[in-house]
């Protein structure tokens, strides 16, 4: 089942999504397309029909939401994309998506938001496993059980994109980005604190011992930030962080339903009913990464940007202003403009 608006394919479509994902900088939102995608009236507030902590108690209201959510995303990739060139669909634009064809989905991974457990779902649905309980942490990550969209020649990419469900779970990008450095930096992990803690002490900490040095343990949240907001970054962009913008191309692929980690369950459980999954497949509720920590909440975002002076946390605003601005978030704190 799809949930496209049933509406003619507009040109800005087949535009760019995002200039060019690897090379964008906060500067380019801000300056260049603050005026132009804001000239028109504020686009959130005529189309904020999606409080956060929404319950919807039934099929028509969460329609309803979807519609909503679609055209949001469309009209703010309409202004942005305004006046590009048509660009194609590449590769590098599906990298992220992953196909399961006895159900006709395709899902576009955004980590923090869901992704292990997604993962899980659409093993089920594929017929790889019986239940989303019985696979471990190793197995949905490391398996390659799943196809990536990627993998298909050019003219098997566009027909899945045509005839596919196109989901994308996204959540609140600082509440996103503070989970993904508590789960990358605070945790022991043998490929984060040596690729990435490493290179962010080296250049951003005065003073660093040899054992920091050597190890790349004890990152703090204002070095990860300096890191993310540095165009001449140590080390390269990762998919933990990196915008959903760019890591799902929204405004090149236009998705059929856009779900919020925010109401996980109760949103994928609704698309999981609409596909036609086995009635007894149900979104698992289970956190199976350092499973004793607290979740991500706001409350605790707020104490990781408290650490950062206000022009610190305007950049990263700036950073995801995409993001909150297409995905209808509202301002984390209340000196940002």
């Amino acid at each position: 089942m799809h949930f496209q608006l049933q509406l003619p394919v507009s040109p800005w479509v087949q535009h760019s999504s995002l200039i060019n994902p690897r090379y964008i900088t906060a500067a380019h939102v801000t300056k260049s397309h603050r005026k132009l995608l804001l000239k028109s009236g504020p686009l959130v507030q005529q189309l904020n029909a999606d409080p956060p902590g929404q319950i919807k108690e039934n099929p028509e209201q969460m329609t309803q939401v979807q519609q909503s959510r679609q055209r949001l995303m469309r009209e703010v990739c309409a202004k942005y994309t305004s006046g590009t060139t048509k660009q194609t669909i590449t590769r590098i634009h599906v990298s992220r998506i992953f196909v399961e064809d006895k159900h006709k989905l395709l899902y576009c991974e955004v980590p923090k938001a869901g992704c292990s457990n997604w993962k899980r779902v659409l093993m089920v649905l594929q017929g790889l496993a019986s239940s989303t309980g019985e696979i471990q942490h190793d197995e949905v990550h490391y398996g390659n059980h799943l196809k990536r969209l990627d993998s298909f020649d050019q003219k098997d990419i566009i027909h899945h994109l045509k005839t596919y469900t196109k989901v994308l779970f996204l959540r609140e990008p600082f509440e996103r980005l503070v989970s993904a450095f508590r789960d990358k930096f605070e945790s022991p992990n043998s490929y984060y604190h040596p690729v990435f803690g490493k290179p962010i002490i080296s250049k951003y900490r005065s003073n660093a011992t040899q054992y920091a040095l050597r190890t790349g343990a004890g990152v703090t949240f204002k070095e990860f930030i300096q890191y993310l907001l540095d165009v001449h970054r140590p080390v390269g962009m990762d998919i933990h962080w990196e915008p959903v913008g760019h890591l799902c191309s929204p405004c090149l692929l236009d998705y059929d339903f856009i779900g919020k980690f925010e109401t996980l369950e109760e949103e994928a459980n609704f698309l999981l009913r609409s596909i036609g999954a086995p009635s007894n497949l149900t979104f698992p509720s289970f956190k199976d990464r350092n499973p004793n920590a607290e979740r991500t909440s706001l409350e605790i975002t707020k104490r990781y940007f408290a650490q950062l002076n206000v022009t610190e946390r305007q950049r990263t605003y700036d950073f995801y202003y995409m993001d909150y601005l297409m995905f209808n978030y509202s301002k984390p704190f209340k000196d940002l403009h």
